[in-house]
């Protein structure tokens, strides 16, 4: 899978173009539209859709004007549903696939920061929004955030993740494991 990183916004979060085979996912485009989508006529491959691994304002913000002018679906999983308010969006749930060209992610649901958050499992690779980060992991101070979910989380994807899997985290640097 290819991918590409752009940091945007005030938070530097990381948005992500992973795609394979002519086909794109676009992951956590949380602000600045104009740059993502520059960056995507740049990766030459057909959009697919708009993943957001949960519902806080610097993972989501330019997703609905990324959406309109590419004709693509937004996804988030289903217990995110009541913080989102774009007007159309598919609502994913743990197992789910997510198919992307000739790569498939799975769909993982890691309650802690949020109660919806979610990871995305490929072959040696995996984006985990705020779930995970090179130095730490996400708050769990804010609403629906909790550090029993989080700690529960963390050891799960101790098992998920194998050796040589590369880490995407929402924020900050990827890192191999």
């Amino acid at each position: 899978m290819n991918i590409k990183k752009i940091i945007v916004g005030e938070l530097e979060t990381n948005c992500y173009l992973a795609g394979s085979a002519g086909e794109l996912i676009i992951i956590d485009p949380g602000d600045e539209a104009e740059k993502i989508a520059t960056e995507i006529v740049r990766f030459g491959a057909t959009p697919r859709s708009i993943i957001l691994t949960h519902h806080h304002f610097d993972h989501i913000g330019a997703a609905w004007d990324i959406a309109e002018r590419l004709k693509v679906p937004i996804l988030i999983h289903e217990k995110e549903k009541k913080y989102i308010d774009f007007p159309e969006v598919n609502y994913l749930k743990e197992g789910d696939e997510i198919k992307v060209g000739d790569e498939v992610l799975q769909v993982i649901n890691m309650p802690g920061h949020t109660l919806g958050g979610l990871c995305l499992l490929g072959e040696k690779i995996i984006f985990t929004g705020d779930t995970l980060f090179k130095d730490g992991y996400g708050r769990t101070d804010l609403p629906e955030g909790s550090s029993d979910d989080m700690n529960k989380s963390l050891e799960r994807l101790k098992k998920l993740i194998k050796p040589g899997t590369i880490v995407f985290p929402g924020h900050g640097e990827s890192l191999k494991n």
